[in-house]
């Protein structure tokens, strides 16, 4: 019984396991908003190119 509960109180190896299920959890939330995060960073864009695009006057 003594061996069972040092087993549970023993910390080693955890770290590993926590930082992996971080890193899933954060991939499932990249996964999540991936649409959303696509389609904001492409009007994002557009805007900036029509605007660099406005702007210059390519006839010179």
């Amino acid at each position: 019984m003594n061996a069972f509960i040092a087993f549970l109180k023993d910390e080693d190896g955890q770290t590993s396991t926590e930082y992996i299920l971080l890193v899933v959890v954060v991939a499932m939330i990249v996964m999540k908003f991936k649409a959303t995060a696509t389609t904001k960073l492409n009007g994002l864009v557009e805007q900036v190119f029509n605007g660099v695009s406005a702007n210059i006057d390519f006839s010179e």
